[in-house]
């Protein structure tokens, strides 16, 4: 018994133990406050100059979820670290490692591969929880409390929706057995998502609206006012291949591609 207690000790007290899950949880949140903060901020002031660019014309929510949304986020990370204290022992079985670092041209490939299966992945987890009247009721109506969101949005989650969208992020990075740094870029880039398709704004000078595929925060911002339809993550073909893009959507961005041809 005292040998099976020491074995199970000193699978904590490994390195990797650190530097892999509780670093990632770490580096998630932290990475997720930087990104979505400043928008924050920007949504609670709603200045004049910044009002044209909303992409739904009433107020924010801002003030309502504040700190509703710091306790989700307290809440949710606490049941992740956990759900992965617990795991510890399957987790190090994964071939995530911190040998030597990849040539730039493996990021690249590992971190398109893991965009484009976690967004598939989650758009029929995402749409799953829409179809189960069970699951929405009691997990997904959580995030759907939000009409208009701001960028803080982004982590209000249901926490057993927020380990399931922890989790099906993971499954690109143990499939391929990645680097832990590049685990690590994932991460940050994922939060970004997060982040920025929870804005609210629709500004033109974004850099990200600019990245293929990719629609920022007017794409999720629909799903948000119209419930239904709009169920990808970030990449939004996965909805035009599935016929389930929602109709105002559609509408709004052809009338944006003419305002935006009449200004050049």
């Amino acid at each position: 018994m005292s040998d099976f207690f020491n074995h199970w000790i000193a699978l904590y007290q490994e390195p990797m133990f650190l530097q892999f899950p509780i670093a990632t949880l770490a580096l998630s949140v932290g990475s997720f406050l930087f990104f979505a903060l400043p928008w924050t901020l920007l949504a609670w002031i709603d200045p004049l100059w910044a009002r044209p660019y909303k992409i739904q014309q009433k107020p924010f929510q801002v003030k309502t979820y504040f700190w509703p949304n710091i306790a989700r986020i307290i809440i949710n990370s606490s049941m992740m670290l956990v759900l992965l204290v617990l795991i510890w022992p399957l987790l190090r079985l994964t071939n995530i490692h911190i040998g030597e670092i990849p040539p730039w041209y493996i990021w690249v490939i590992q971190i398109v591969f893991f965009l484009i299966l976690d967004d598939f992945l989650f758009y029929w987890m995402h749409r799953g929880m829409h179809e189960n009247k069970w699951i929405l009721k009691h997990v997904h109506s959580v995030h759907h409390r939000i009409k208009n969101t701001c960028a803080l949005d982004g982590n209000y989650f249901h926490w057993v929706e927020f380990v399931l969208i922890g989790s099906l992020a993971m499954v690109g990075p143990i499939l391929l057995g990645s680097h832990l740094y590049v685990l690590y870029l994932w991460i940050i880039i994922r939060n970004l998502e997060a982040a920025d398709g929870h804005t609210g704004y629709d500004l033109p000078w974004n850099p990200l609206r600019f990245l293929p595929l990719y629609d920022g925060a007017v794409y999720h911002d629909f799903h948000h006012a119209r419930f239904k339809g709009n169920y990808a993550g970030a990449l939004h073909y996965v909805d035009h291949y599935f016929g389930t893009y929602i109709k105002e959507y559609l509408e709004y961005k052809k009338v944006h591609k003419k305002q935006t041809r009449k200004h050049l």
